[in-house]
């Protein structure tokens, strides 16, 4: 018999894979390919105060072993989000995260509060947005704004707090650190890398935006170092993600620390990647003889 259910701040998952935010919309375009049911949680795509348009195109380039992506977290904005989102969720037995972004602490909190009586598990603060209100440096770059925008989440929120660390830093355990402070409930990491691609054929750049955020594959040892740095440093459950293609990826991320998981740019190639992770767990937890995924996290440690 085997276990793979974890808890992240009291909340039970039946099992620790999860798909990443951005990477699923959320949920209904997948529907028909995935059996939503066996997975642990569904991570919304970013939800904002108010609807966003995105950038301009181009906006996605493959790269060698990944992509850069500039979508620029375009989305319907709150109101259409829990009218028609939140509902199709609510039809599965897997828990609800949603991922919040903006663009001031008040956009962030106007989401917060908003959800504060919708029947969502937990939040997911993504702090990689650039704060308007700071010259347009990311929240997550700078380790006072990580705490400061990480309390001012907790002060509304009703439901458990994670917020999502970017990578584009020096020091991830001491922005690990700042969240732990401001009183995250729990981490998520790592959000993209940023990259550039240029054609030189046109001598231009491939994306509209110039740069944009890289994942997949090739950012994947990177992911797992800062996991388990951040692990090392915090408390609180760390949630891994990036590059996450296999079962053997994702036990790299729970053996380094992290208590849950997070399958992205894999669902571009194979919408099944996710199912395909929770499977591949199972039948290593069957073939090693370690009954309880708990027992595997952090073991590496």
């Amino acid at each position: 018999m085997i276990n793979t259910q974890v808890e992240i701040a009291g909340v039970e998952f039946k099992n620790p894979v999860m798909v990443a935010s951005g990477t699923f919309g959320s949920g209904e375009e997948y529907s028909e390919f995935v059996d939503l049911d066996r997975l642990g949680a569904v991570v919304t795509k970013g939800v904002a105060n108010v609807p966003w348009p995105g950038n301009e195109t181009p906006r996605v380039a493959e790269t060698p072993s990944g992509m850069l992506n500039a979508i620029g977290l375009q989305n319907p904005g709150i109101d259409l989000f829990i009218q028609r989102d939140i509902p199709f969720l609510r039809q599965y037995d897997t828990r609800i995260i949603v991922n919040v972004c903006g663009r001031s602490v008040e956009d962030y909190r106007e989401v917060v509060i908003r959800l504060a009586n919708q029947p969502v598990d937990m939040l997911e603060i993504n702090i990689s947005c650039p704060n308007v209100k700071e010259g347009g440096i990311a929240f997550g770059q700078d380790p006072n704004a990580v705490e400061s925008i990480t309390r001012a989440c907790k002060e509304v929120a009703a439901q458990p707090v994670i917020m999502k660390l970017s990578p584009n830093v020096t020091d991830i355990a001491a922005m690990a650190r700042a969240a732990e402070a401001g009183g995250a409930d729990a981490v998520s990491l790592i959000n993209t890398l940023t990259g550039m691609k240029i054609d030189v054929e046109t001598r231009s750049f491939v994306l509209a935006n110039r740069t944009g955020g890289l994942s997949g594959p090739a950012i994947h040892p990177i992911a797992v170092r800062m996991v388990y740095q951040a692990a090392q440093a915090v408390d609180i459950p760390v949630i891994g993600m990036g590059g996450i293609q296999t079962a053997e990826d994702a036990l790299e991320m729970i053996l380094a620390g992290a208590t849950a998981v997070s399958v992205g740019t894999a669902n571009f190639t194979d919408p099944e990647a996710s199912v395909k992770v929770v499977e591949g767990i199972e039948d290593y937890l069957r073939r090693s003889g370690a009954s309880d995924v708990r027992g595997l996290i952090g073991q590496v440690s």
